[in-house]
């Protein structure tokens, strides 16, 4: 079992590894920030084994620089918040969507997300437990459940406290084919295809909302193609991921849309180090 570094360790093994200081002061702040281990994850791509990940020792490329590392970081945590400001956007909208359309088609049951003959029978026998458990904690779910009768609140209310893997969950749920298309031909998207969208959606958001490392990330579930055009070769990568959010993104606002295609323009542009844009593109391919 290794044991901890002190920051003059850490400093003291990076340059065993093969790289160099401009400011080791500044360094030494970030480390205190950053951490050591987490930097690790932005050093990979600077070892000379990249990316083979079996009998590591840590040696870097000739020429890498803290600097360089910390710029992919930065990169890195600026696309996260990006990223994840779109998302937001985007969930809302989908559950928007799914609340106003199903509602309207069964407008008789302000509950039928928990009705068996418009949801199989597996959503239905999951939900309390699974769902509505801990949303029954909820302020606004108590007092509705105070001043009204029934076992569950409408969906209006419900889904508002989903969570987008319960909405994703839910949608794939809808026994009718006619009840998916209204809410996936909302995005110009087929059944199939809105449902890898969305799964695709719940991955990089995860993944984005716990800090995860996204700009090689990979998506085990190769993206559909169209109609968000993504490249043959993206099916599987954080540019694919984006090109769908920018996608769903654009069925809700072209202003917003722009807004994130500006951001990740400027981003890209904003990195300092040639390493860090070689490895950017290289790893996401987003063009630098």
């Amino acid at each position: 079992m290794k044991k901890a570094y002190t920051i003059d360790q850490q400093i003291a093994r990076l340059k065993s590894n093969g790289m160099a200081f401009d400011d080791e002061e500044k360094a030494k702040e970030i480390l205190l920030d950053v951490g050591y281990y987490r930097l690790g994850f932005y050093s990979f791509p600077y070892e000379i084994k990249f990316p083979c990940l079996e009998h590591r020792n840590h040696k870097l490329k000739p020429g890498t620089t803290f600097k360089s590392i910390y710029d992919l970081y930065e990169f890195d945590t600026r696309l996260r918040r990006l990223l994840l400001n779109a998302l937001d956007r985007i969930e809302v909208n989908i559950r928007t969507k799914l609340t106003y359309n199903i509602s309207l088609r069964y407008v008789d049951d302000p509950c039928w997300f928990v009705n068996r003959k418009y949801v199989t029978s597996k959503f239905v026998n999951d939900f309390e437990e699974q769902v509505y458990a801990a949303m029954r904690k909820n302020p606004i779910i108590q007092h509705h459940h105070a001043n009204h009768p029934g076992i569950y609140a409408p969906a209006w209310k419900t889904i508002e406290f989903m969570t987008i893997g319960n909405i994703i969950t839910l949608y794939d749920s809808l026994k009718e084919p006619e009840a998916k298309d209204l809410v996936a031909n909302a995005y110009g998207c087929s059944r199939g295809v809105f449902y890898n969208y969305m799964e695709t959606i719940r991955v990089l958001r995860n993944k984005c909302a716990h800090g995860g490392c996204i700009y090689r990330m990979d998506f085990p579930k190769g993206i559909k193609r169209l109609p968000a055009d993504i490249s043959a070769d993206c099916r599987h990568n954080i540019k694919g991921g984006i090109d769908v959010v920018r996608y769903l993104l654009g069925c809700i606002s072209q202003a917003r849309k722009a807004d994130l295609e500006n951001g990740i323009h400027h981003l890209v542009n904003s990195i300092q180090t040639p390493e860090a844009k070689k490895v950017v593109a290289q790893a996401s391919k987003i063009e630098c």
